[in-house]
């Protein structure tokens, strides 16, 4: 039985089912069954009337039909009453340069990249002619908190011609709080091969690889890629789907052989892939062949058909596995999938501590914190703390002096912050539950304490 047959009778099992009835909407769209997809999201619509996504599915479909005005006016309608909303905004500006308005579709870009830097769209980029994305990137990288590499000692690390942009991480797993079986399987997986290569070849275990990071976002897949080139002091090579992809026919696959190519060279290489479905999507999904011939070198990389791959660490990370082409999951290439999900209590407390340092705050108490934002991934935290700081900080420009934050003030806080990881899981869910083949999703279940 196929994914839309499943999704399908599970929804019609569980019809009020917001995130199942998505899905099954989505698969809809995926099998190009358009009518029924118009359908599946009118009807999620109408579970969630307050809720924009069912509203741009259905603007999605509605352009996939032909029917782009109307999609355009839908779509015009969801960012006037969520203003916020940057893939709205994402999706007008696509639908605006459909129509013949390549000045208006640029200005609802820039909105989208405003309110969420993660909206990048690299084809979009292409037709608008834009090169900012990519330079937000670079500036990104140059604040993250980790050693870079200035242009002053650029003789110390690769080359890359532009593709990506080799590091040094300055991090390991101390500074990565939690998570600690993820820990042990990169270390069993990467990191004791490399320190003791010669017993890993008497039983035949070839050095490097790859791991495929899934979980909820905001939860430290990239934090825990970066920290494991610092365990083992190797080059780290971060690529975007954007430095991959292009416009003209072959040049994408161009672009990831000499990708691999750097980091083979280059060898002990971390090559971490973000949004990494983004590359190796199912093709089953796929009505192009230009996406399927990516997928296609992607799987030939990984083998190292033309190539040594020793000492070559591949690290993806997705928030959607279920998008991902199985070919990934076979030994040799993704064959460790690891879950990363949310920090635990002990792990909320480090981050808390780390984020409470160097701001005003009395009496800090981690643990307590931790305890009041079960389910928070760090980025939730982070919004946490930038809330309250924020209202802290319009309360001292009042009154003319420092204001100190306390744990009542960032408990208070918590409250108006929803953990963005539960919507994620809201999604894993009814994969484990209808789409779990070979049990992949298990520790999804584990973690929501679910018995299949």
């Amino acid at each position: 039985m196929s994914q839309l047959s499943d999704l399908r009778q599970a929804a019609s099992v569980s019809p009020d089912n917001l995130p199942l009835q998505m899905l099954y909407a989505q698969a809809c769209l995926d099998e190009f069954a358009l009518d029924e997809g118009r359908s599946a999201f009118e009807k999620a619509q109408s579970i969630a009337p307050n809720d924009p996504a069912p509203k741009l599915g259905l603007a999605r479909t509605l352009h996939l039909m032909g029917r782009t005005s109307e999609a355009v006016l839908r779509v015009e309608a969801i960012v006037a009453q969520f203003p916020r909303f940057a893939a709205a905004w994402l999706l007008l500006a696509r639908l605006t340069l459909v129509e013949g308005n390549p000045d208006e579709a640029n200005t609802h870009y820039r909105k989208a990249l405003d309110l969420d830097t993660a909206s990048a769209d690299p084809a979009l980029e292409k037709e608008l002619y834009l090169d900012g994305p990519k330079e937000q990137q670079r500036s990104a990288q140059t604040t993250s908190g980790f050693q870079t590499f200035d242009t002053e000692s650029d003789d110390e690390l690769p080359p890359t011609d532009g593709l990506g942009q080799f590091e040094r991480p300055t991090i390991s797993f101390a500074d990565v709080g939690g998570m600690d079986l993820v820990k042990e399987e990169i270390r069993m997986k990467i990191l004791y091969p490399l320190q003791n290569p010669d017993l890993f070849r008497a039983y035949g275990k070839k050095i490097g690889g790859g791991v495929l990071l899934y979980g909820p976002p905001g939860c430290g897949k990239t934090l825990l890629s970066r920290a494991t080139a610092g365990e083992i002091k190797a080059n780290f090579l971060a690529i975007g789907i954007h430095e991959i992809l292009d416009m003209w026919i072959g040049n994408s696959e161009k672009n990831l052989h000499r990708i691999f190519e750097l980091a083979r060279d280059h060898a002990p290489t971390v090559l971490f892939f973000d949004e990494v479905d983004a590359l190796a999507a199912d093709r089953n999904d796929l009505k192009q062949s230009a996406g399927r011939t990516l997928i296609n070198q992607f799987l030939a990389e990984m083998d190292g058909t033309n190539a040594n791959n020793d000492g070559l660490l591949i690290l993806g990370a997705t928030n959607a596995p279920w998008h991902i082409d199985p070919a990934f999951r076979r030994p040799g290439r993704f064959d460790r999938i690891l879950f990363v999900p949310p920090p635990d209590d002990e792990a909320r407390a480090g981050v808390i501590e780390v984020m409470a340092k160097g701001k005003p705050i009395h009496d800090l108490d981690a643990r307590a914190l931790a305890k009041k934002t079960r389910d928070f991934s760090g980025a939730d935290l982070k919004a946490v703390f930038d809330l309250t700081i924020e209202r802290v900080l319009a309360k001292a420009m009042k009154e003319g002096r420092i204001i100190p934050m306390t744990t009542d003030d960032l408990i208070k806080t918590a409250k108006d912050v929803k953990p963005t990881a539960r919507g994620w899981f809201e999604s894993a869910k009814n994969y484990a539950l209808y789409a779990n083949q070979g049990g992949f999703y298990d520790d999804v279940l584990t973690y929501l304490g679910i018995k299949k």
